[in-house]
């Protein structure tokens, strides 16, 4: 299974997550939350068919000093951290501390960048939906999860399009529910690797869906 874009995949997305949410939290208030900047599109076109508010989570992935795509940790905008304790243990720990520091930074700069002074959505006695366009070792959406958890929702859904089936088990002991139109046992290495059109997003595009849906859903003068 391919998707043709984020988009693509974010409309798949809202419609698996319409028939679940009518059948096994029909009635509940939500929060989408979306992981910038590739799970903005999808949350955009999540929170547009389900008529719900958008969010953001923003960890940010640590990657090997020797090869920075590949995740050995994940850490919250407040600094805590999500890893894989053996890889960890073998890095340098003033280069780790250092990291760290510098990925907190940027999450902080995309939270003014993407929301500037909008106030958090309350999601306190609500359910937290997890938006991202995909899934390859989840340490950057435990991170998210850990995140969202202090803000004391009653029931967490992670919505995804595909991840490995590993990953999977993983999460769902981790959340309320695992929401995935693909879970491969045989996962191709990458999330690009499912999606026709993969490109990196730039901050203007995500501040453009943001403010795109605040007027979609602005009331209307009569």
């Amino acid at each position: 299974m391919r998707f043709k874009t984020r988009t693509h995949a974010g409309q798949l997305l809202a419609g698996a997550l319409t028939k679940i949410l009518a059948t096994k939290y029909q009635g509940m208030d939500a929060v989408i939350y979306a992981l910038p900047r590739g799970g903005v599109p999808l949350g955009y076109q999540v929170a547009s068919a389900l008529n719900m508010p958008l969010d953001l989570i923003i960890p940010r992935k640590i990657g090997h000093p020797s090869n920075p795509e590949y995740a050995i940790g994940a850490i919250t905008e407040t600094g805590e951290i999500i890893c894989n304790e053996q890889t960890i243990a073998d890095v340098d720990p003033i280069w780790l501390e250092q990291q760290k520091e510098e990925e907190i930074i940027e999450a902080k700069r995309r939270r003014e960048c993407y929301l500037g002074d909008r106030e958090p959505s309350v999601v306190t006695g609500k359910l937290a939906i997890l938006v991202d366009d995909g899934i390859a070792t989840g340490l950057t959406m435990r991170a998210a999860i850990r995140d969202v958890k202090t803000r004391h929702p009653d029931k967490i859904i992670v919505a995804i399009p595909v991840m490995p089936e590993e990953t999977a088990k993983m999460l769902a002991t981790e959340v309320d529910e695992v929401i995935a139109l693909l879970i491969d046992s045989n996962y191709q290495g990458s999330v690009g690797s499912y999606y026709q059109y993969f490109h990196q997003l730039c901050d203007d595009e995500v501040i453009r869906l943001i403010n795109q849906l605040d007027s979609d859903n602005r009331p209307k003068p009569s």
